[in-house]
């Protein structure tokens, strides 16, 4: 019987069980990978790489070698080399009984030699998948010396991810596909993209995209055909589901244009051949109906669209690569919150008979709220089935100037529209999808987005500071990373505590008669000399540390000129005075509106607003 173990290895999303078992092994340097048949295309070049990436040659074999290491990838119940491997093992299969997703199996035995061999086995071939991010993991602290391990592990949530659903400029193609590596290393597998401020999204939704575009519109986060398509192949190498949305507004409610289905589907038509193989309908923000007669086109039109996809691309036959998944649906009323709760009940009963493969996306009682189970129940009765949940978490449309980089439940607090108390409860019911819609800055929302994966895979064992920390670490390099965490704090609207009470002290110094400015110029020392060691990313050969520094360019600079000039008044140096809200590097710019009605603006970052800030100004005075 092997002993229960917390933490054999770090890993991150936490798995479920980690069990310790007999010694250690060393990985081979040319390790022989088994596939059985049910394991796709996909996943093997996932083992592939994971493999190189850790300085391991592979080769993909029918047979189990003898000598060196074997990596074996197969699915439960096949009566194959690695479900047999497995019941050889006697490892204990009963997680394949439970009702949770991507349950899978990952064994890691040394052989007489000491050579490693590793066993996934999944419910599925994506499983296996979500297993290989755990073995990349562990090869992170090196390929010898491993202890041996049973993991037995599955996601409580089935569908985790983004919506990229902001107002504000889309992500750049760059920043969407090193998105696309970082959910597959941390179990994320959804990625739906509505970006209001795309007009092919919703001003040309009926029209495909253009076949060139200027450095001007990739700039502010324009799509070419060529950069769909090869957002798209990224994220099917990555295992994650792009769902693709078309925001046709009113037009959808209205019964004087009986040709938007036609419409839809063409547009649909042009995105397949791009690459995209599930697809949304967004009908937010444009009025929610009260007439029934409207609520049933809405629904008349989700079901027929439905199965004007099926009858298309899900016939009887068609192979997995080819087929298109189910709709996902925003309808008008999203926040049930908006109207009392008999018109609530009537306009989601109004969608009851729309295919029950349809996602209905909902926001909550309001807009911003957080995932909770009496909001997934309410709505869930009225419609008669699960819903999905659009989680505005991280998202600063409404809040441009702030950044939320702390860890989560500071975020609450600093989020303007969120109710600063919410927690997330130990189990949802009603959902088996939450997607997160970020931050306009693709590359800083990761901090965010490790802890939303972490949480979404095992919420019992989800501990928010220390899924914060781990995040740093997941997001930069050791040298960054550092820096980034003495810098964080300071990037908040609402600054950090300790700064508060060292101003404070410093302050009552003052009044004494007797100014200790010391312990607050060590302080703000070390901010600022950490904001110039985070500067060097922008030379990084790393691409995601130079995306990252794009992301943060305007609150690192402006906090960097902060404490400089914070540091020389308290030395009595007497700086010169800098105009934070007009210079150029402390400014970024933002889209606003959608449709007919999008709209470019430059707006100023404003990290530490609340304490540095008005300290500056007043030892000025």
């Amino acid at each position: 019987m092997m002993a229960q173990a917390k933490q054999v290895y770090q890993i991150y999303p936490i798995p479920q069980e980690q069990h310790v078992g007999v010694g250690q092994a060393a990985f081979s340097s040319q390790v022989n990978i088994v596939a059985e048949p049910g394991i796709d295309a996909v996943t093997i070049d996932r083992a592939r790489q994971v493999l190189a990436d850790h300085g391991l040659d592979a080769v993909v074999s029918t047979r189990v070698s003898s000598k060196g290491s074997n990596l074996l990838l197969g699915v439960n119940g096949s009566k194959g080399v690695v479900d047999q491997r497995v019941t050889a093992l006697r490892i204990d299969r009963g997680l394949f009984t439970l009702a949770k997703y991507d349950r899978h199996i990952l064994s890691l035995t040394a052989d007489k030699a000491g050579g490693a061999q590793v066993v996934i086995l999944g419910e599925n071939t994506d499983a296996v998948f979500c297993g290989l991010a755990s073995l990349e993991q562990m090869l992170d602290g090196g390929h010898a010396d491993m202890p041996c391990v049973t993991i037995h592990d599955w996601a409580d949530v089935q569908n985790r991810g983004i919506i990229e659903g902001y107002y504000g400029v889309p992500y750049s193609a760059e920043v969407t596909k090193d998105l696309f590596r970082f959910m597959a290393r941390y179990k994320m597998n959804t990625y739906m993209y509505g970006a209001k401020s795309d007009e092919y999204h919703s001003r040309y939704w009926s029209e495909p995209y253009p076949t060139s575009i200027t450095p001007e519109q990739k700039h502010i986060g324009y799509l070419s055909q060529d950069m769909m398509r090869d957002i798209t192949a990224t994220a099917h190498a990555c295992n994650v589901n792009f769902i693709w949305a078309i925001h046709p507004g009113q037009a959808f409610a209205d019964a004087k244009n009986p040709g938007v289905i036609d419409q839809i589907m063409r547009k649909f038509e042009s995105m397949y051949g791009l690459g995209v193989r599930q697809f949304g309908v967004f009908v937010d923000d444009v009025g929610v109906p009260s007439d029934p007669a409207v609520m049933r086109l809405c629904a008349d039109n989700l079901t027929t669209l439905q199965q004007r996809v099926d009858a298309r691309w899900n016939t009887p036959g068609v192979s997995p690569t080819d087929a298109v998944g189910p709709l996902c649906y925003v309808p008008q009323l999203y926040a049930y919150g908006w109207v009392s709760l008999d018109r609530g009940q009537q306009f989601y009963e109004s969608l009851r008979p729309t295919p029950s493969k349809a996602n209905v996306f909902i926001t909550g009682r309001n807009v911003w709220s957080v995932p909770n189970n009496h909001d997934l129940s309410l709505v869930q009765g009225w419609i008669g089935r699960e819903v999905s949940w659009w989680w505005n978490y991280l998202c600063n449309d409404n809040d441009v100037t702030k950044l939320f980089v702390a860890d989560m439940y500071t975020n609450f607090r600093d989020e303007t529209h969120v109710i600063n108390t919410d927690r997330l409860p130990a189990m949802l019911h009603g959902t088996n999808t939450i997607l997160v819609n970020p931050m306009q800055q693709g590359e800083l929302s990761k901090i965010g987005l490790f802890s939303v994966a972490d949480c979404t895979w095992n919420t019992d064992a989800f501990n928010n500071e220390r899924s914060w920390e781990a995040s740093i670490g997941a997001v930069l390099s050791p040298r960054y990373a550092k820096a980034f965490r003495t810098v964080a704090p300071h990037l908040r609207y609402y600054d950090n505590d300790a700064l508060d009470y060292y101003v404070v002290r410093y302050w009552q110094s003052v009044e004494r008669g007797s100014p200790t400015p010391g312990l607050l110029i060590d302080l703000l020392s070390e901010v600022h000399a950490a904001c110039k060691t985070l500067k060097e990313m922008r030379n990084s050969a790393v691409e995601s540390d130079r995306l990252f520094y794009d992301d943060l360019r305007p609150w690192l600079l402006r906090l960097e000129a902060m404490t400089a000039e914070a540091v020389g008044l308290l030395r009595g140096e007497n700086p010169p005075a800098v105009d934070y809200d007009n210079n150029p590097a402390f400014q970024f710019e933002i889209l606003g509106g959608m449709g007919e009605h999008i709209t470019l603006a430059t707006r100023t970052a404003q990290p530490s607003a609340t304490v540095l800030a008005p300290f500056i100004a007043r030892l000025r005075q």
